[in-house]
This record gives C-alpha cells, structure tokens and sequence, in this order.
C-alpha cells in the first residue's frame, strides 16, 4: 500500500477570516485530521507566508502583489497561523509555501519524497485557488491524488461544483471526509 498524506491547505486566520461561517466546518476538519493521526498518517499543513517586507513578491505576480502595501501574510503574524481549533500538533509538519500551490516556493516535495509519500489527500480553502493548483501539479508530480470535496471551500459555489464534479475526476479520486475516513478504518 502506497504511503499516503493528509495535507491541510491555508486554513490560517488571514484566509479563515474571509470565510462566512467557516467556524461551522472546524469540527469536521478536527475528526478528519484526527482519524488521519490514528491511522499514523502524516499530517502536513502547509500555510501561505512571506518575508517581511515582501522581497519575495514579483511586482509582476497580479495576486500577491496587492497584499505588499498593507503587509500581508508575513511569516510569524497572526494572518499565517492555523485557527486553534484544527491546529497542528508534536509530530505535525508545516510547510511554508510562497505562491497559489503547496508546491510553489515551498519544501513540500522534498518533505513528501523523505517521507516516501505517494498518495495526497487534500483538504482546504480555496477549492480554486491552492486546492486547484496542488491537484495539478501532485498529478504532474504523479501523486496519487483525493480531494474530501466537503473539506474544500471557495467563495463561488458553482466554481466549487464545478471543479469537484467535472475538473478534479480527471487528475483525482473526489470522495467526502467521512467516506475517506471510513476507508481508514477499513483497513
């Protein structure tokens, strides 16, 4: 059996904050991150940070550079840490990343490839946003690849929809946390 990882997407307060009723989903994502401790898995979170005063902010990068002027997610603020209440744990990995992907600007891959991890199974915000851009490159990277369609969320519901019911099948395997988790306990 492939050796497999539960990886934990920008679920920090600088993005959680933007989220109507995010607080609603913790204990979902509690259990899920919990059963994926129970069952030795590695759980990585992997959150967005930059350097102070944003050095590693292209004038050219449309997204990131709108945050410069008020300082944003800069490693080690409040924006950048996990909520509490799904918060990493002693033996947890945090993986700083630098861009839209987990893989992007960060250390993930060598992380995963130390851990000899073949299979990701993603859980975050934004289904659009780093949940997207990590499917693609993991399947470009040849990961296996779950996403728990019910552990992502993007401010367009439909874009949402979209992306688990007809994009991610393509590159993925879409299941719900519980029925991942159930899978877990199969075993």
């Amino acid at each position: 059996m492939s050796k497999t990882a539960l990886l934990i997407l920008d679920l920090q307060n600088g993005i959680l904050e933007r989220v109507p009723n995010v607080a609603a989903l913790f204990p979902h994502y509690a259990s899920t991150i919990a059963a994926a401790r129970s069952a030795s898995l590695p759980v990585i979170y992997v959150k967005l940070g930059f350097r102070p005063n944003h050095p590693d902010v292209s004038p050219r990068n449309k997204m990131f550079e709108r945050i410069k002027p008020y300082g944003g997610f800069v490693e080690g603020s409040d924006a950048t840490e996990v909520h509490p209440s799904i918060a990493p744990i002693e033996g947890d990995i945090i993986v700083t990343k630098r861009r839209v992907s987990a893989f992007a600007g960060s250390d993930l891959e060598l992380v995963l490839r130390s851990l000899g991890v073949e299979k990701l199974v993603l859980a975050g915000l934004s289904t659009s946003g780093v949940v997207l851009s990590t499917v693609r490159q993991a399947s470009d990277m040849d990961y296996g690849v779950t996403v728990l369609s019910d552990l992502c969320f993007d401010g367009d519901a439909e874009v949402h929809k979209v992306l688990v019911e007809r994009v991610f099948p393509k590159q993925a395997e879409v299941t719900t946390a519980d029925e991942w988790v159930a899978g877990l306990n199969a075993v």
